[in-house]
């Protein structure tokens, strides 16, 4: 079955994001979060730094059927150099404004919004946002 699913990358703040997604979408992770400190040795790369050994090599969070966010921690350490840009949305088409005023709310907690949720002029229930880890965020519903 092929399906798209949308991976974010945090600076060491992975584990914090997920959580709070969790806490908005109301589901569980798909097994355990993998960390830096499961990977198994290898010759061909260092060490894993004490200080990351706790940080989040992959999680998996289902929001919606079939929909799933995955992420991840990008350490310094470990050669990753992390940029938030302006380029990349996640944007949830939900069936009503009642679940549309949910989400919203909750993702733009500690967040700016930049579009307040209401009825727009091409017809659809619409709010943008970016939450308080830099992710931006699109909630929509037909009206």
């Amino acid at each position: 079955m092929a399906r798209i699913t949308t991976y974010l990358n945090f600076d060491r703040e992975t584990e914090e994001a997920f959580n709070f997604y969790k806490r908005v979408f109301g589901t569980e992770f798909e097994g355990e979060p993998a960390r830096y400190a499961d990977m198994p040795a290898s010759e061909d790369a260092p060490p894993i730094p004490e200080e990351d050994k706790n940080l989040i090599m992959h999680v998996a969070l289902p929001v919606f059927d079939g929909y799933m966010l995955r992420g991840s921690d990008t350490p310094a350490t470990m050669g990753h150099s992390l940029i938030i840009g302006n380029n990349t949305y996640i944007h949830l088409e939900v069936d009503s404004k009642n679940q549309a005023d949910k989400l919203f709310n909750a993702l733009k907690e500690g967040g700016t919004v930049r579009v307040e949720i209401a009825e727009q002029f091409w017809g659809d229930y619409f709010g943008e946002m970016t939450d308080k880890f830099g992710v931006k965020w699109m909630v929509s519903c037909p009206v």
